[in-house]
């Protein structure tokens, strides 16, 4: 099933299922706290990510082709940073440039993202698939500056600003989708197509990946993991593109769906305090 999460017009929360011809039906909750899909058709008014995020994994360098581009060796072990929470953004949101900490390379990584959907722990990859919830569009933004350069030789600080995690547009379960190996990648900015490659380019695959996690680690439910990014990011590329503000990036994944994010730049206070003393 595809599952979103929305807002109603009067700010109400529900949850709602696509078709197979993008229709979207209402999901209620019954007495006993379960979910039922029903045929009552819906309009959301706004797309959320399909469930809170309680922590967030990203893989890095885990595509061959992503790997040679940037000058990797490739990894003996999946190479693991983590994202901030806080960092998650709702379908159609934009993406926020920093500018008090300024960064003036922010880089788009089309990946599929895997969500775990009970507590596991020390799993083995052949039981691991049965963990998990299902598999969502993902866009683990990078500033790349403070990344690699200003960073303390640590990912977090590029991965973790406001908004450098969308995803939707929504959670296609497990049952649906029961094996993500072979699924096509692709990633646009303004329709100029980035980014293509297949799941079965990645260097450790899904059950491997939520096996190496779980070792001697809890992963809860409502973990997200982002599986890696194929070859055509922005720093590869040559000349190099990095977002900028009025982009529009588009993360398509083979039965999924297409996750979309205006991309705009960052306004604090002191700069809003200058514009209304201006005008």
């Amino acid at each position: 099933m595809k599952i979103f999460r929305h807002l109603d017009k009067a700010g109400n929360m529900g949850f709602g299922r696509f078709d197979e011809e993008g229709r979207t039906f209402l999901i209620v909750q019954k007495p006993d706290g379960g979910f039922e899909s029903t045929n009552q058709a819906i309009t959301p008014f706004q797309l959320l990510t399909p469930i809170d995020f309680r922590c967030i994994y990203g893989v890095g360098h885990n595509y061959r082709a992503h790997a040679e581009e940037t000058g990797a060796e490739l990894p003996e072990h999946p190479m693991i940073f983590m994202k901030a929470p806080t960092t998650v953004q709702n379908p159609g949101d934009p993406i926020v440039i920093p500018r008090f900490l300024r960064s003036d390379k922010v880089d788009y990584e089309g990946e599929l993202g895997v969500v775990i959907g009970r507590p596991c722990k020390n799993v083995s990859p052949e039981e691991a698939m049965s963990y998990v919830l299902g598999f969502v569009c993902a866009n683990d933004v990078s500033a790349r500056d403070w990344q690699k350069e200003k960073g303390g030789g640590q990912f977090c600080r590029g991965k973790s600003f406001d908004t450098f995690c969308p995803v939707g547009p929504c959670l296609v379960t497990i049952d649906e989708l029961p094996d993500p190996s072979n699924l096509t990648l692709r990633t646009y900015i303004n329709e100029e197509k980035m980014q293509e490659a297949s799941t079965s380019d990645m260097i450790f695959n899904v059950p491997t990946l939520i096996s190496f996690l779980s070792g001697s680690t809890t992963l809860l439910p409502g973990t997200l993991i982002l599986t890696g990014t194929p070859s055509g990011v922005g720093e590869a590329r040559d000349p190099r593109r990095f977002l900028v503000p009025g982009d529009e990036v588009t993360v398509e994944i083979e039965g999924i769906g297409l996750l979309t994010n205006p991309v705009v730049e960052e306004i604090f206070e002191e700069e809003s305090s200058k514009e209304k003393k201006i005008s």
